[in-house]
């Protein structure tokens, strides 16, 4: 999956790696360039019915829908607590049987953002010599895609298993929604403040991913948080009450 990819040579080059070890389907998000371009069909060889064949979908939250497990590429810490692994150790983890993954590359310019990060729930970092630190585009998916290759060729480890494989584990999508009602009533009740509510939810994301929920979890969470805010709502009006009581004392 390429996040708003600007070069079509770079594009033509990453299905040409595809096509090479055995990687079909393209997901591109909010292209910045012609991915069927003279350019890109010229880079991708013989590997053009991958171009054809490419999702172009306008955001990140849309690719993911129905995906179980997102693995993003980062060349950076977002916090000290996020752990950075290296290809061969993490991406075995998208192979579970029985769920829909992705593997998520940033823009050639920037790389992905902390809030394009939080859509993943493992970070990967290709070690590169420090004097020169960044990879092309297509080079850092060949190395990846090298090690799902290889991954696909050998039996699932323990380490490789982390976290247990659940086919009923809760989409991305579905997460997100939870997410972002937890961010909200926490807001409400006061848990959360605006100016640090980004780099809470952060660590309540980690804590989360680590659980591998599953939808049936994630509707009794979402039961929860409804339940509160009737709560909030029903406190609210006995409030109200209790004030317009006071008031019609003292007027006496």
């Amino acid at each position: 999956m390429l996040v708003e990819p600007a070069g079509a040579l770079n594009v033509g080059a990453v299905a040409r790696v595809m096509k090479n070890l055995a990687l079909q389907q393209l997901v591109l998000v909010n292209p910045l360039c012609d991915p069927l371009g003279k350019e890109a069909r010229q880079m991708a060889v013989h590997a053009g019915d991958i171009l054809e064949q490419a999702q172009q979908i306008k955001s990140l939250p849309e690719a993911l829908t129905g995906c179980q497990r997102a693995i993003a590429t980062t060349a950076r810490t977002r916090t000290k607590f996020t752990q950075l692994e290296s290809p061969r150790l993490a991406l075995p983890w998208l192979l579970a049987q029985g769920t829909t993954s992705a593997l998520i590359f940033g823009p050639e310019e920037r790389g992905l953002s902390n809030a394009e990060l939080n859509y993943a729930q493992r970070f990967v970092s290709i070690p590169t010599s420090a004097e020169y630190p960044s990879l092309n585009l297509a080079s850092a998916v060949a190395i990846c895609a090298h090690e799902l290759n290889q991954a696909s060729q050998q039996p699932a480890t323990q380490a490789q298993s982390f976290p247990k494989p659940n086919v009923d584990a809760a989409p991305i999508d579905t997460l997100d929604g939870y997410y972002q009602h937890l961010e909200a009533v926490l807001l409400k009740i006061g848990f959360l403040y605006p100016h640090t509510a980004a780099a809470r939810m952060e660590k309540l994301r980690r804590l989360y991913n680590r659980a591998n929920l599953t939808r049936e979890e994630v509707a009794m969470l979402r039961g929860i948080l409804r339940q509160v805010e009737w709560a909030i709502s029903e406190q609210g009006k006995g409030n109200d009450k209790g004030t317009r009581g006071e008031g019609d004392k003292g007027k006496k």
